[in-house]
């Protein structure tokens, strides 16, 4: 249909895994096997539920009948009340005991916790996908000196592999966070309307025990260790805004890694892949725009913002439960992942594509290098006999001097022979020219990326060897 608005999260940029996710078909079929989840606890417990009716209930967990739902909802305006109905008409034997005790929120809220803590795995995954194939790119590069930049000024110079292990620092803690989110995975159980658990206490005459193990019961058969301990009749909202800050620390450290590719693209140092048949611009056919790494800043932008979202929606629930925080996570929760989702294709790809320009590299370097070894240049003349503060001075003023025919003239960098013609240097041309070999100034840039890959990213890639790397398509 081109009559209607769609999301490019959907139409255009987010995997099926991460769409499916947060697709009304997922979000049913987990209410149905939340309801049979609850129908089964509280048989166990002792409550007057039959065998019968739960496999009835499980017989028809997936074929649900959408338009006799939609069909009710039109009449009652309750969306959980509608697919409640719609299951007890397939259900007659169970209709009875559907959602016996419960609150919209054991559907609504549960379900939320298990599409978040899922779609949080495919993060996970994506993210070690990304960290491996900058690993590669890291290890290839290790030994590259380039030019490195502080204030996007020309400093002491570093390799281009060493480069690629900030980037992977970012998503490393990124990494930690999400296995932190992860690793506190609760269920909301089922609290009723205010929390506190009355109307199962209601339905077991009384007995706590048995009300508060309904919980654990209802945990365990949907596939976690635990509830939360105590609630209003939602979960806490502070959780999705947690999850989402998490998606915010992805975003933000892929969009400088976009960021610096794109300034690397214009330096024609390193550039993000570029098909055969890709067109630039329509104007402009030589042009090969970082297409890929813009869309990543412009997405890591948007959830950034999103985040926003569920801090304040937290921040603004009143007592046990409100309801101004429903429409805004439809909308900001789902769109937070499908984004980051489609932020961790492009940056695998680009990761994985990055094409790099050794020759202009080390061009750009060289004309740089002289200002950065006079350091080397004049300790060297000290030891010789030389004074150092009459050395200093004498570099500055050649160094501003050969600054100036490159910056007004347009001409090469002549530092060098300008301190060999200086008799207070008492040094060569090739001399000095011997002492421009880059390696030389790098440091233990090469030594650091080799220790950073075999001692911080080679055991977090081992530990989630096990994960399977789906491959990744983009639109563009």
């Amino acid at each position: 249909m081109n009559d209607c608005y769609e999301s490019p999260l959907s139409s255009r940029y987010a995997d099926q895994k991460m769409k499916y996710l947060f697709s009304p078909d997922m979000k049913f079929r987990t209410w149905r096997r939340l309801w049979i989840a609850l129908a089964e606890s509280e048989k166990e417990l002792g409550l007057p539920v039959t065998q019968e009716q739960i496999d009835e209930m499980k017989a028809h967990a997936d074929d649900i009948n959408y338009e006799v739902a939609q069909q009710r909802e039109k009449e009652v305006r309750h969306d959980v009340m509608s697919h409640v109905y719609a299951f007890g008409v397939q259900c007659p034997k169970a209709k009875p005991i559907i959602h016996l005790g419960a609150t919209s929120c054991y559907v609504g809220d549960n379900t939320d916790l298990i599409i978040m803590y899922q779609a949080m795995e495919i993060v996970r995954g994506k993210l070690v996908s990304t960290i491996r194939k900058l690993a590669n790119f890291a290890a290839e590069y290790a030994d590259l000196p380039t030019l490195a930049f502080t204030h996007f000024q020309p400093a002491q110079p570093t390799t281009v592999g060493k480069r690629a292990t900030l980037w992977m620092q970012d998503l490393l803690m990124d990494l930690e966070d999400v296995e932190y989110v992860l690793s506190g995975a609760k269920l909301l159980g089922s609290k009723g309307t205010t929390g506190t658990q009355a109307s199962f206490l209601e339905l077991f005459d009384g007995d706590h025990a048995k009300a508060r193990r309904l919980d654990d019961l209802i945990a365990k058969k949907m596939g976690f260790s635990s509830c939360y301990a105590v609630s209003g009749q939602t979960y806490s909202r502070k959780l999705d805004s947690k999850m989402l800050a998490v998606l915010s620390g992805i975003a933000q450290s892929a969009a400088k890694f976009s960021n610096d590719i794109r300034l690397l693209q214009h330096l024609k140092e390193v550039e993000e892949p570029f098909e055969k048949n890709q067109i630039g611009s329509s104007a402009m056919a030589y042009k090969r725009n970082p297409m890929r790494s813009e869309r990543m800043a412009s997405l890591a932008r948007y959830v950034m913002v999103d985040s926003l979202n569920p801090a304040m929606t937290a921040a603004t629930q009143w007592f046990e439960r409100t309801l101004d925080d429903s429409a805004n996570k439809r909308i900001s929760v789902p769109e937070a992942f499908l984004a980051v989702d489609a932020i961790l294709n492009l940056y695998q790809n680009v990761a994985e594509g990055l094409v790099v320009y050794p020759k202009v590299i080390e061009q750009r370097l060289r004309r740089e290098l002289p200002f950065m070894a006079t350091e080397n240049i004049m300790m060297d003349a000290v030891k010789r006999g030389g004074d150092r503060q009459e050395l200093h001075e004498r570099i500055r003023t050649h160094s501003m001097a050969a600054s100036r025919v490159v910056k007004e003239e347009g001409g090469e960098n002549d530092l060098l022979e300008r301190i060999a013609a200086d008799p207070a240097f008492g040094v060569t041309l090739p001399e000095l020219e011997a002492l421009l070999q880059p390696s030389l100034y790098v440091g233990r840039a090469p030594e650091q990326t080799k220790e950073f890959l075999a001692e911080t990213v080679a055991p977090v890639l081992q530990k989630y060897s096990a994960l399977e790397e789906d491959s990744v398509e983009i639109s563009v």
